[in-house]
């Protein structure tokens, strides 16, 4: 028996004792997924492919269901190589602004507005949009040509046109005023023709929708003026007639005359007479000079007049009022007759002895006026009016004050005034003749002008002192004020004021004045308003000694720290950190300048400054490290060197203007060899401190101490 052995492989299979990749026999249109039950692979084809997932995946036509279903509402739907994609029908719009969409993130067609589109019915259109189009009416006051309503203007021949009305027809008795044109809401205007006027009714007409014209409504009547006004003390000439052109003559009555500017009346267009301008009045007699005689006043009446006497004149033969045409009356000028004799006095003139008249006296011989008037008139009743004068006897020669001069003077009475650079001093300033015929001579005391404040000058930088100028027992009231400011501190204002009220020449006011500020003081005399000034500066005090707290550091970089006071008065500019090198016996200064090169050999055991710190830079608390190779106000802070003693000294400086005061404290030392130190110009608080401090460390210390 013969056995044949048939061996295939098949391609993508393993070979006997391979084991085999379903994943390298997946077709590419397919992806290699682990089984549901977890035993091995499975070849599936991917989305938008159908097949075995092996030998073959062809495309699936997802539009064969319907693009509604798939795309949505007013959609196209196309197929495309293993998925697909929509588009929007006309009219309509992808949500997404997408021209093409797949509408698994909600994408949808929604409708177009192309209302939207200026002018898109043309000129009086009237666009309304639809599901996916749109269609067009014509306005009010516009018609549809060539079709109907509605009408598409792309696919008909429709349009809209303005309504014309033509041109508007004739009313009776009017005339065309103006007309803005014919087509619609063209609005046409008339006038009454002449003679007519407007009686009632609307006079425009205005073109309608329907193409007709809507009026007016107007009713033109002749005009009829009616009968003419009547005017006061005058007589018409008419024939009658009101229409428009008729006539109206005015006439004045007996008695009268016109003052107007006219006397004709004429019918106007509007149906009324012109104001006439007539104006009759009574003709006044009393303009005739002379009429009612000398010393007559006249009065008009109504066709007559009538006559009384002046003021001065009285009625003789009849009585007021009279007529002199009837009455046999007339006016005499009242009689004073001569102006009787006045004591002391002299008649001087007189203007007549009738009314109005005047008299003057003079004073006889040996007397001077004193009081009153030296006048007389004649009055209305027939009676002299004065004089009133007194004359006194005669006294000499005006009398003489020291430094005055006389303003005005007669016999008896005379004024003086102080003359240029003097001024009163109470008294009586008027100078009598008494009737003994001696002068009861003026008081008045004229003293030379001065100022109300002089001499002022200060003292001790506390009180301000002056002179006074004025009347012994008066009292004075001053007004003193003071403004301080710092050249360093440009914040800084001290503003004070002060009163006080004295009768003493000679004052003094102490005032409250800081230190470091310059100051402008002004004192004022109230009731004199005179006011003087003056300057002065306070001077720097001597700093208050730095709070610092000493340490010892081995570290050739130490950090101190400094705390200040928060008092905004502190005087204060700067502080100074200096680095005294230990060198056996060293003698400290704190008014010394200090070396500002610290790598200078001449200087190898002097001190140095390290650091300069303005105190706008401080605050109320600083910490400072010695020896960090920067500058600090223009210094050097060198490091320092190691295997030797340093002593650390702060210095505060108060400067202003020349004036430079200063105070020291010991701040650290940084660990060295051992070294006798002597500290002149030190506070006495920090020379406690650097006592207190050398008894501490065990050192052997000399000290020189200084108080300046």
């Amino acid at each position: 028996m013969i056995v044949v052995f048939l061996l295939c492989v098949v391609a993508g299979m393993p070979a006997s004792g391979h084991i085999l990749d379903v994943c390298a026999t997946c077709h590419p249109d397919a992806k290699c997924d682990d089984k549901p039950d977890g035993r091995g692979k499975v070849c599936n084809c991917k989305y938008g492919f159908v097949g075995n997932g092996i030998t073959f995946c062809q495309d699936k036509d997802e539009c064969q269901i319907g693009a509604m279903k798939i795309c949505g509402q007013h959609t196209k739907c196309h197929n495309t190589y293993g998925s697909y994609d929509c588009t929007c029908l006309s009219g309509y719009n992808p949500s997404n602004n997408m021209i093409i969409f797949i509408p698994n993130d909600g994408t949808h067609c929604q409708d177009i507005d192309e209302c939207r589109i200026t002018g898109l019915c043309g000129d009086g259109g009237r666009c309304r949009n639809l599901d996916g189009s749109f269609e067009c009416s014509c306005q009010v006051g516009y018609q549809v040509e060539d079709g109907t309503e509605p009408f598409h203007p792309h696919r008909d021949k429709a349009s809209c046109k303005v309504v014309d009305c033509g041109q508007p027809a004739l009313v009776e008795d009017t005339v065309l005023l103006s007309a803005t044109g014919t087509t619609y809401g063209s609005v046409a205007t008339w006038v009454c023709d002449e003679g007519f006027i407007w009686g009632s009714g609307h006079n425009t007409s205005v073109c309608g929708a329907d193409g007709l014209w809507s009026g007016p409504t107007m009713v033109c009547e002749e005009v009829d003026c009616g009968s003419p006004p009547a005017r006061p003390h005058s007589q018409m000439l008419w024939n009658k007639s009101s229409r428009v052109g008729s006539e109206v003559v005015y006439r004045c009555n007996s008695g009268y005359h016109n003052v107007g500017k006219g006397n004709v009346s004429s019918c106007t267009a509007a149906g009324q007479w012109e104001e006439p301008l007539v104006l009759c009045q009574d003709i006044d007699e009393c303009r005739i000079t002379g009429l009612c005689g000398d010393g007559g006043r006249c009065r008009n009446l109504d066709g007559s007049f009538e006559c009384s006497c002046q003021v001065g004149y009285q009625v003789e033969d009849g009585t007021e009022p009279f007529h002199p045409h009837r009455d046999k009356a007339s006016c005499k000028v009242v009689y004073c007759g001569q102006p009787a004799l006045v004591e002391d006095t002299v008649l001087l003139s007189a203007t007549g002895t009738t009314y109005g008249s005047v008299a003057t006296w003079v004073c006889d011989e040996g007397f001077i006026w004193g009081s009153g008037h030296n006048t007389s008139v004649c009055g209305a009743d027939g009676l002299w009016s004065g004089p009133t004068m007194v004359c006194e006897a005669k006294c000499g020669p005006v009398p003489f004050l020291a430094n005055s001069e006389v303003v005005w003077h007669n016999r008896s009475v005379v004024n003086h005034r102080c003359v240029d650079g003097y001024h009163s001093w109470r008294g009586s300033s008027v100078s009598v003749c008494g009737s003994s015929g001696t002068w009861q001579t003026a008081t008045l005391r004229c003293i030379e002008i001065k100022p109300a404040i002089s001499h002022v000058h200060f003292l001790n930088e506390k009180c301000v002192h002056w002179k006074a100028e004025k009347y012994e027992e008066d009292s004075e009231d001053y007004r003193v004020t003071y403004t301080g400011t710092r050249d360093y501190q440009r914040s800084f204002r001290d503003e004070m004021k002060q009163y006080l009220s004295s009768k003493a020449e000679e004052l003094k006011l102490c005032l409250h004045l800081l230190p470091a500020t310059n100051y402008s003081i002004s004192i004022t005399a109230l009731s004199a308003r005179f006011t003087a000034s003056i300057t002065t500066n306070t001077s720097v005090p001597e700093p208050p000694v730095p709070v610092v707290y000493y340490r010892e550091f081995e570290t050739p970089v130490p950090t101190l720290r400094l705390t200040r006071s928060a008092n905004s008065l502190d005087p204060i500019s700067l502080y100074q950190v200096l680095v005294l090198p230990v060198e056996d016996i060293m003698v400290f200064d704190c008014s010394s300048p200090g070396s500002t090169d610290p790598l200078s050999k001449n200087n190898f055991s002097s001190e140095y400054i390290t650091a300069q710190i303005l105190i706008g830079q401080v605050g109320t608390q600083m910490d400072f490290t010695v020896g960090d190779g920067l500058y600090y106000g223009g210094f050097y802070n060198a490091p320092l060197k190691k295997g030797r003693t340093y002593y650390i000294i702060l210095r505060a400086v108060s400067q202003w203007k020349t004036t430079l005061k200063s105070s020291c404290v010991l701040w650290a030392k940084v660990t060295g060899t051992s070294y006798v130190l002597m500290v002149s110009s030190l506070s006495a608080a920090a020379a406690v401190g650097l006592v207190a401090f050398a008894i501490l460390v065990g050192y052997s210390c000399i000290w020189l101490f200084k108080n300046t």
